[in-house]
């Protein structure tokens, strides 16, 4: 017969072992120690270590008026290698800070989700797309006390990562100018799903074309295949003055257009140069290595979770950092 789970150790039997009352092993756990003597104290936690005590989340929660938790609400992203990489350094970034992080994936299904707020009760919400007013106002009216956005649907009140996106795309059009093309496209993805990324990015392209006096962007959507990829190529070689470099929304899109030059005969940068972002695992193996732009993700998720630290505890607001740091060029063959 399978061996029946260890009884959970409660602070009664933590109280039994130190030979004080329940109420003084609460007082000493949640550190209210002005009336209680040090041997006292001494014996109490000696006594929780020794039995290997942890206390609940629902009585800790009863203690401190706290959960500890962030609840971040996740849209039906690409489960990607970057994504997958966001959500780790944000679980270690919360951790940190003494914050339990859990994400809840939306899937695109609209309805009411105070059911979810009452069975996890956190501290904050981090609304990952698509955050207007309305709906911050109705997370709020649940009882939640800290409610953070990082994408907003208001062009005028950017969320907490927007400008970070837009860094990125106006680094990229910088470099292009630098190396002298005047005409530029834009890679847009086929995965609408990606968007709240690539209209940032695209804005970001669009500013920096404007500080560097060039036209405008020229965008094309540009699917992950050789042929729809080679179809965008041929447009942008067409204009007139043609298209000299894009600035593709991300390595993958970037890659399908390096194949879709390889379907035409056709070469980077010779023909038509080429700047990802995100720096794959790949990007530096593709034929020619891609020319990208990378960003600190751990940077920026130790600020988000600063944000909503500071938030919870009632401090002064975290301030924005000087997001162009986040963000970098890595040069090689493509542009």
């Amino acid at each position: 017969m399978a061996d029946q789970l260890a009884k959970r150790v409660t602070a009664q039997d933590v109280a039994q072992a130190a030979g004080v009352s329940r109420t003084t092993v609460s007082y000493v756990l949640n550190g209210r120690l002005d009336s209680i003597p040090s041997d006292t104290q001494r014996r109490v936690l000696r006594a929780a270590a020794e039995l290997g005590y942890e206390p609940s989340a629902a009585a800790r929660m009863l203690a401190t008026g706290r959960s500890d938790i962030v609840l971040g609400l996740l849209p039906d992203w690409p489960a990607g290698y970057n994504f997958a990489q966001l959500l780790r350094q944000l679980t270690e970034s919360f951790a940190a800070r003494g914050l339990v992080y859990l994400s809840h994936t939306e899937m695109g299904r609209s309805g009411d989700l105070s059911p979810l707020w009452l069975k996890v009760s956190p501290d904050a919400v981090v609304v990952f797309e698509g955050a207007g007013q309305d709906e911050l106002d109705k997370i709020k009216a649940a009882g939640i006390r800290v409610v953070i956005a990082l994408f907003t649907k208001s062009s005028s009140a950017p969320g907490q990562i927007e400008l970070w996106d837009q860094h990125i795309g106006r680094l990229q059009a910088e470099h292009l100018a630098a190396a002298g093309h005047r005409r530029l496209g834009y890679a847009w993805p086929a995965d609408l799903r990606v968007r709240v990324f690539a209209e940032p990015r695209l804005a970001g392209v669009r500013a920096g074309c404007r500080e560097q006096r060039l036209d405008p962007p020229t965008v094309h959507t540009v699917p992950l295949d050789p042929e729809g990829a080679a179809q965008a190529i041929i447009a942008w070689r067409s204009s007139r003055p043609p298209i000299t470099a894009v600035c593709a929304y991300n390595d993958e899109v970037a890659v399908a257009l390096l194949d879709g030059l390889r379907q035409l005969g056709l070469s980077a940068p010779a023909d038509l140069a080429i700047i990802g972002v995100d720096d794959m695992p790949f990007s530096a193996f593709t034929d020619p290595p891609l020319t990208t732009v990378n960003y600190n993700m751990d940077g920026v998720a130790g600020y988000l979770a600063t944000v909503v630290a500071d938030a919870i505890a009632g401090r002064p607001t975290a301030e924005r950092p000087d997001f162009p740091a986040f963000v970098w060029l890595i040069p090689r063959k493509t542009a």
